[in-house]
């Protein structure tokens, strides 16, 4: 039996049965496919059925403002998927008519579209024969045909996209891919892989030289770096209203488009008297006055992938109101807070407050 068969085999009888899956709409598997990167399948389900209610088509979702799409996506990070997301539907309904590109290239052409989301609908929405080649791919195929080039380097995506085309099945290239997925998922996984009741045991080159925890060779990780950004919580009352200032953020920094409170990064860490300090002294050039309350909160410490946010909030509360806003800040209703997109950890610090 051919390898895709035997895969594909094992598929029809132990694949995962998913929302997206067996669906013939294009919209829904690349929505999918986009939530689904860098997110567990258990938190990114939510989220799916959450789009494709909320923005039930490509039209529905490009007619949506950019805060309102960030507002969907707020909790799952990596914000610049939501970004993508957005404005790829939006050059569909401008460039193609509204309807969803029906082959690799101009799937490619979408904004935050890479080979393997394009393979991925490409395969999935119109069963062209390429190759999907993720974190559970990399690991099955290296172990199974003994490949020691380290991922996910272009070199080894190459090498494996080359292996693959020689294998996927044309007539079901979706189930093909999906059946990959799912095997270096729930049998070839990165710990304890149940190589006991495994369909190629016998094939597999790293089972059959000891060599299954060694592969895939990984390229070395990037240097973690860490930053220290302190909020200043700032309130007041205009009338029945609590009101606070707020910032959106722009450049190509994390959380671009997110809202947050006025920040200030520093290369060092502050203790709390110079916390303290520092709100003062950015309070004074708004307020005539002292705050009436003042406290700050213990660190927050955000892990992303390439760095570490340690954050500290300063709150204050002045019983007048400001002469004039800070550069870049609006104020806004305290109870406004949470209908505005904000990054998890603004999220974290709302629920404490």
């Amino acid at each position: 039996m051919s390898f895709s068969n035997k895969i594909i085999q094992w598929y029809r009888a132990e694949g995962r049965q998913l929302p997206w899956r067996n669906v013939d709409n294009p919209y829904f598997i690349w929505l999918s496919e986009i939530i689904l990167q860098q997110t567990r399948i258990e938190q990114g389900m939510e989220y799916y059925f959450h789009f494709i209610n909320t923005y039930p088509t490509v039209a529905d979702l490009a007619s949506a403002t950019e805060e309102q799409v960030l507002k969907s996506w707020q909790g799952l990070g990596y914000y610049s998927r939501a970004r993508n997301l957005h404005s790829a539907a939006q050059y569909i309904v401008n460039h193609f008519n509204g309807e969803f590109p029906d082959n690799y290239k101009d799937i490619c052409s979408l904004k935050g579209v890479g080979p393997y989301t394009a393979a991925a609908v490409a395969s999935f929405a119109f069963k062209l024969p390429y190759p999907v080649i993720d974190g559970n791919v990399y690991r099955l195929i290296t172990r199974l045909f003994g490949i020691y080039t380290p991922v996910p380097s272009n070199a080894a995506y190459k090498e494996i996209e080359t292996l693959l085309k020689s294998l996927i099945d044309v007539e079901h290239p979706d189930l093909f891919n999906q059946a990959l997925m799912d095997y270096g998922s729930t049998v070839c996984k990165p710990l304890n892989p149940d190589c006991a009741s495994c369909i190629f045991a016998r094939e597999c080159i790293a089972l059959q030289k000891g060599k299954v925890e060694v592969l895939p060779v990984k390229m070395a990780p990037p240097k973690v770096k860490e930053r220290f950004f302190y909020y200043f919580d700032i309130e007041w009352s205009m009338g029945s209203q609590r009101y606070t200032w707020v910032q959106c953020r722009k450049g190509k920094d994390i959380w671009q488009g997110l809202y947050e409170y006025p920040l200030v990064e520093s290369d060092s860490e502050w203790d709390d008297n110079c916390l303290v300090d520092n709100a003062k002294r950015f309070c004074g050039d708004f307020f005539s006055a002292q705050p009436v309350e003042l406290s700050c909160l213990a660190q927050f410490t955000h892990k992303l992938t390439h760095q570490t946010i340690k954050a500290r909030f300063v709150h204050l509360v002045f019983d007048e109101e400001p002469c004039s806003n800070p550069i870049n800040s609006r104020s806004v209703p305290c109870s406004m807070l949470k209908t505005l997109p904000v990054s998890r950890l603004i999220d974290r610090y709302l629920s404490k407050k």
